[in-house]
């Protein structure tokens, strides 16, 4: 977390079974039945999954466009028959879209957050997937910045080596200010007391001597398989289909013309073309996004993606 510009030590730290679990331990903690939950539309579905236990309601945010007033969001949520209870997002090439918010959006989170007196919950599951560019300080860097140290901060940063070493070793991390670490503890010894501590060893190993290393083969090998991605969507697709241009993590967002049903569509690229994708209704806590789909390339190789992405344009001609 140092390196990620968050001072902090293990009094700050609780390791979990995967982040997947930190966000099923926050929503636990901090929703009650008709309170509500800030995210982005889309926004990630192991979150809406996490969430939808504990019956919250949603609202969006829009970081980059402009979010609506604090009194805005907090009249809503009174209407909605609770609180705002935290605000979620997936800043660094953000599943599913693959976008990344900017200074200025991370900054304006940190300001509705402060004004509504209210966490932020960063899951942070890609941001070591960067392919070019500059790295951007995470959202809990920044607040720290404000505020002088992570004990104040009210961003809970969310980690994991699913994504960067192995996934079936399940282990992620919660950073977050002792106060919150205490009760997220509580937490996790009423769930499974403690993360397998055989897989914390190899993971701990595993970290100090290849971690760089692997991070590196990572970025190398996505790189690949996003830049055959894009061109085959670029030469491919017919128009009125547009998609994000990710510059890391695991996915890119497309979006079909309105009378395009994806979740219909899937089921011809299954039978027709054996091709799958996520239809994007699926990342929306309404009804939202009928027209849209991830599409991933941490699988295929890139002649796979080129065949894959051919077959799927063929269907929308």
């Amino acid at each position: 977390m140092a390196s990620r510009g968050v001072p902090c030590d293990a009094d700050n730290i609780v390791i979990t079974s995967g982040s997947q679990q930190a966000l099923e331990f926050l929503g636990r903690l901090l929703l009650s039945p008709n309170d509500t939950a800030l995210v982005e539309e889309p926004t990630y579905l192991g979150a809406l999954q996490a969430f939808s236990a504990f019956e919250p309601h949603y609202d969006y945010l829009r970081p980059e466009q402009g979010n609506r007033t604090p009194e805005a969001y907090a009249s809503s949520a009174k209407a909605a028959g609770g609180d705002v209870k935290f605000a979620y997002v997936v800043p660094d090439f953000a599943n599913p879209t693959g976008l990344t918010l900017s200074i200025g959006a991370r900054q304006n989170l940190l300001s509705l957050a402060c004004d509504l007196d209210v966490p932020i919950i960063e899951d942070s599951a890609y941001a070591a997937l960067r392919f070019e560019g500059a790295s951007m300080p995470s959202v809990q860097a920044l607040d720290i910045d404000r505020v002088g140290n992570i004990d104040a901060s009210r961003v809970i940063y969310c980690g994991t080596f699913s994504k960067t070493i192995a996934p079936g070793l399940r282990l992620g991390w919660l950073c977050a200010a002792r106060d919150i670490v205490r009760r997220v503890v509580l937490v996790k010894q009423a769930t499974d007391l403690n993360s397998a501590l055989l897989n914390q060893i190899v993971m701990c190993r595993l970290a100090e001597q290849v971690y760089d290393r692997q991070v590196g083969a990572a970025i190398a090998l996505y790189r690949a398989r996003r830049d055959a991605m894009l061109y085959a969507l670029e030469v491919s697709m017919p128009a009125g289909v547009t998609w994000t241009r990710p510059s890391g993590g695991l996915f890119t967002w497309v979006t079909l013309p309105r009378d395009v049903d994806a979740a219909q569509l899937l089921k011809r690229a299954v039978a027709e073309a054996h091709v799958a994708f996520v239809p994007g209704s699926a990342f929306f806590a309404g009804q939202e996004g009928h027209n849209t789909m991830r599409l991933s390339y941490s699988l295929s190789d890139e002649a796979a993606i080129m065949a894959g992405v051919r077959r799927l344009a063929n269907l929308l001609m």
